[in-house]
């Protein structure tokens, strides 16, 4: 349901949440398994809807821009990809008028239910164990099937 970039994109801010001196595009991506040249990008949106400031310099690199108890999931979701709700049929019906069919209004739910989730979770949540200097999601820490 969510792309790519947004978890990319949540990576890097519980990364940064986690490190309050500046990281580098390079430590960000080794830190989170970002693939660095994509990490440019979305520190750059991330940048835009001001929620990472980047420093120039000795000590430089990335920070947040406020404290990770004031930023939401929503807002760094917002930033990269926005979600989009359904507010009028996609099929263009004209019998639906304003309104929106059974599956339509369904689906309009549901991203409505994940914008209330993510709306009511900052990142300081996302980082309860503390990430320190070791990987996100370290290898052999994920379940094979």
């Amino acid at each position: 349901m969510l792309s790519q970039t947004v978890e990319y994109a949540l990576r890097a801010v519980v990364w940064l949440a986690a490190h309050e001196d500046g990281q580098t595009t390079h430590a960000i991506a080794d830190g989170t398994k970002v693939p660095a040249s994509y990490l440019s990008k979305v520190l750059q949106g991330l940048q835009r809807a001001d929620l990472v400031l980047s420093r120039r310099g000795v000590g430089g690199g990335f920070v947040l821009a406020r404290s990770p108890r004031t930023i939401r999931v929503l807002d760094v979701v917002q930033a990269v990809d926005p979600l989009v709700r359904i507010r009028t049929c996609p099929l263009g019906n004209p019998a639906h008028g304003t309104g929106l069919c059974p599956l339509h209004r369904r689906l309009d739910d549901a991203i409505a239910s994940v914008e209330r989730a993510f709306g009511s979770t900052t990142i300081d949540e996302l980082t309860g164990s503390k990430v320190n200097d070791r990987a996100l999601c370290p290898a052999g820490s994920l379940p094979t099937t």
